[in-house]
């Protein structure tokens, strides 16, 4: 009861990335926003998302782990509420930041909660159902949010936030209970006094906020050539540079980067970013493709995603199972990685002739070695680490999740636009009046051709790229360690 409970706010909070952003032609214009301002409603919630994670277990172990996930729950639902009243883009914009501020607060501490409260046998299990929302929600947030639009209204996107953060409110305060050893942790950190790290804090803000901005707004801006992408990226390298140098000596660190050094969760960081990296991009490619090149509405675009969803939801219980019981947890991680890198190289291979179930099984493939990657990766994070750093674990495993959802899209978004132009060069060359298209053949027809034929190009050079990054990575799995059963903290 205490995992569905949790697991609610995860699945609104996920839910939220998405579900956005099959609405925002609407929402822009129902504010008077064209579509480049229009952006700044998804920029804004994933730019404080940012800004909140890695600070997030700091902020718990301050506040208390229960009453700062109920503070960001509430902030999140009444945010919501906030953004389906908005009459201006100015409003939209503050409410999106307060939401990402509540959202950010979320995840982190619901691992948490997971790690200390399921005895060590079913970690990997409460795990799984945790994953299931993590999965499950980006594919489902673009069909629901489609749905409301077309058959409501956008507000619906944000409305239904309400019932859902008023129930989780509820169930959490009467059945969650904050341990012990935490609520004694808190009181003697309190009784020394807080050396609050506002440096860190600045720095933190700079450097995750800069980045955010930096990569969702780097293909708009037209990439380097553009000063104030420039300069974003050097505010945030330098922040993020200086913010290490610092927390590693200070005292009470709002990010705590000495975790890093324990290998197991070094490794599973970078892991979980490929997962973000991979899932996240993927999700927005897919239906992407579903739509530009083989003509699909947003309605049919979405469950190509839904059954890669389903697929994950049906995995999800079985790699709890066998996560550490059956089977050592980098094997399946290994396993996994090279399933996933065979999917999407397999997936370099499509044509435009494709049909719906080509397109869904090829999204299947890809989703069904996620449950395999997603709990291994979580349960294995905390091995060695000591039990009261498992606020600060969360906070950097989600951390690293986003972070790697954010580079991905930006990385797949660049890719294709540079794709697209190499192979719409390569195909025009050939154009000439030698070969079929006299000079008097109507040059548009012809163009859209080759645009069409360039497009899916770039689309499968990009299956190919992200295919191949997924094997490259899998050798640095064999340096996990193996683990016992269980996966009990602090040995």
């Amino acid at each position: 009861m205490i995992a569905v409970v949790v697991s609610i706010a995860t699945f609104m909070e996920v839910l939220d990335t998405t579900i956005a952003n099959v609405a925002l032609r609407h929402i822009g214009g129902s504010l008077a926003a064209d579509q480049d301002e229009s952006t700044w409603i998804l920029t804004s919630y994933l730019v404080s998302n940012a800004i909140v994670l890695p600070v997030s277990g700091w902020l718990a172990n301050v506040i208390g782990r229960k009453r700062f996930y109920m503070i960001c729950v509430g902030l999140f639902t009444a945010s919501s509420l906030m953004c389906a009243m908005s009459t201006s883009l100015s409003m939209m914009i503050v409410a999106r930041v307060l939401q990402g501020i509540g959202g950010g607060g979320m995840a982190p501490v619901e691992q948490s909660m997971f790690a200390d409260t399921f005895p060590p046998e079913k970690r990997a299990q409460s795990f799984a159902l945790y994953g299931l929302t993590v999965v499950s929600a980006p594919a489902i947030g673009p069909l629901l949010g489609g749905w409301l639009t077309d058959n409501l209204s956008w507000h619906w996107v944000f409305l239904i936030n309400l019932p859902v953060g008023l129930l989780s409110l509820v169930l959490v305060g009467w059945l969650v209970v904050e341990p012990e050893v935490l609520q004694r942790e808190r009181r003697d950190l309190l009784a020394k006094g807080l050396n609050i790290d506002i440096v860190g804090l600045i720095l933190v803000v700079l450097g995750f906020g800069a980045l955010q901005i930096f990569l969702d707004r780097f293909e708009l801006d037209d990439g380097f050539s553009s000063g104030f992408i420039s300069i974003l990226a050097i505010i945030s390298f330098g922040s993020l540079s200086v913010l290490v140098v610092w927390e590693l000596f200070h005292p009470q660190p709002v990010v705590n980067v000495r975790l890093f050094a324990y290998r197991s969760f070094g490794i599973c960081c970078g892991l979980m970013f490929l997962v973000g990296f991979m899932l996240i991009s993927t999700t927005q490619l897919l239906p992407q493709m579903s739509q530009s090149v083989l003509g699909y509405d947003a309605t049919t675009a979405g469950m190509t995603l839904g059954l890669g969803g389903l697929t994950s939801l049906m995995l999800m219980p079985v790699a709890g199972i066998v996560t550490g019981r059956l089977i050592q947890p980098k094997w399946l991680i290994l396993m996994a990685v090279l399933g996933t890198s065979w999917s999407l190289l397999h997936a370099s291979g499509l044509d435009r002739d494709i049909s719906f179930w080509t397109v869904s099984s090829a999204r299947i493939s890809q989703t069904a070695w996620l449950p395999f990657l997603f709990i291994p990766i979580s349960a294995v994070s905390y091995v060695g680490l000591p039990a009261n750093r498992s606020n600060e674990a969360s906070a950097l495993i989600n951390l690293m999740r986003n972070l790697g959802g954010s580079v991905g899209v930006s990385f797949v978004t660049n890719m294709l636009q540079e794709r697209s132009q190499f192979h719409h060069a390569r195909l025009a060359e050939h154009i000439t009046a030698y070969n079929g298209f006299g000079w008097n053949t109507a040059l548009a027809p012809v163009d859209a051709m080759v645009q069409g034929q360039a497009a899916v190009m770039s689309y499968l050079d990009v299956f190919w790229l992200l295919g191949s990054l997924a094997l490259v990575v899998a050798p640095v799995i064999l340096f996990l360690p193996r683990v016992p059963k269980g996966f009990a903290l602090g040995h």
